[in-house]
């Protein structure tokens, strides 16, 4: 203190003032789940000690466990982000120096030939994860693959953002911006019949959440419970996100138009307005309820139809010439 040494700080230290000061971010379930996974290896080094070194056995063991580069590179931007806050930003309150002197240059690994593709999933990969998944987060994933809806919006949909709307028969839920990735502007998730009868189901369950669990908040749909239903169901890495590549292809598959299903997604439109009008709402109920079986599949996508058929293969030999093949073996 006298001659301004500065203080040392853990990574502990620094990751847990990085959740206080950000308690109301929105994906910040994702950044606890990103840094629970790398603690066992930095946590308990000195923050000037964090480096590319230091971090590789962190790396490795990712690596040795499947994960992709773009996995692993979500923990690492984390650790870079909070240890250039600790060296810009942060100050010991009594010495007045950063936490850190110089933030070190911690390298991302390469995307190229690593970067995950999209895996909607089909209507028969959809009934076996729904056999493996427990009530609750079976009715969860349902409402998401009928609105589109992203892990950390259905995990925290709230009573009080619901309007019932009589002249679509069903209702929306008026999500505000600090709940919105990028919180730019609030969101309007309207529910097609299928999503109004899991919200009906839940009724009476929480005063304040939607979806729970034995009376709690259900932080996240990719749990244990998830990670083993997908297993079971030999679904591989499915993400919880990929419902919402699901909803995407559904709606084209069903021929809604391409800014149709912009809104449905939350996606930026330059042309967007600002306030939704009952109609445009209309409009996006007419597009989900496209989506709520198999009816209005009239445009199928090559990918679907390449997964669809990998368990349906047409037999190299027909059932007459595999009977008299079987016969001479005899």
């Amino acid at each position: 203190m006298l001659f301004g040494v500065r203080p040392k700080y853990t990574f502990n230290n620094a990751a847990a003032k990085y959740l206080i000061d950000n308690k109301d971010k929105v994906s910040l379930q994702t950044d606890i789940y990103m840094l629970q996974s790398v603690m066992p290896f930095i946590g308990q080094l000195a923050l000037d000690k964090i480096h590319d070194a230091t971090l590789e056995p962190y790396v490795l063991k990712r690596k040795a466990d499947g994960l992709s580069h773009k996995t692993i590179n979500l923990a690492l931007a984390i650790v870079r982000r909070i240890l250039n806050l600790a060296a810009r930003s942060w100050r010991d309150e009594e010495s007045g120096k950063t936490w850190l002197e110089t933030p070190p240059l911690i390298k991302l690994l390469p995307l190229v030939g690593y970067q995950r593709e999209p895996r909607p999933i089909s209507w028969g990969e959809q009934a076996k994860l729904f056999s493996f998944l427990p009530a609750h987060l079976k009715e969860m994933a349902l409402f998401d693959l009928n609105t589109g809806a992203r892990d950390e919006v259905v995990c925290g949909l709230k009573w009080e953002w619901e309007i019932d709307l009589p002249e679509i028969n069903s209702s929306v839920f008026m999500v505000p911006r600090e709940s919105v990735k990028g919180r730019k502007r609030y969101r309007v998730l309207v529910c097609n019949t299928v999503a109004r009868e899991v919200i009906d189901r839940r009724r009476g369950m929480h005063d304040d959440y939607v979806f729970t669990y034995r009376g709690h908040r259900i932080e996240t749909m990719n749990n244990s419970a998830w990670q083993r239903a997908r297993k079971l169901a030999g679904l591989g890495d499915l993400h919880v996100h990929d419902l919402r590549h699901t909803v995407g292809m559904r709606l084209r598959e069903a021929e809604v138009r391409e800014e149709t299903i912009a809104d449905v997604l939350w996606h930026h439109r330059a042309s967007m307005t600002a306030h939704y009008s009952v109609v445009q709402v209309r409009e996006l109920y007419e597009a989900l309820s496209r989506i709520t079986n198999e009816s209005h599949r009239s445009n199928r996508s090559l990918v679907m139809i390449a997964r669809e058929t990998q368990n349906t293969r047409v037999p190299q030999k027909s059932p007459d010439q595999t009977k008299r093949v079987t016969s001479l073996n005899l």
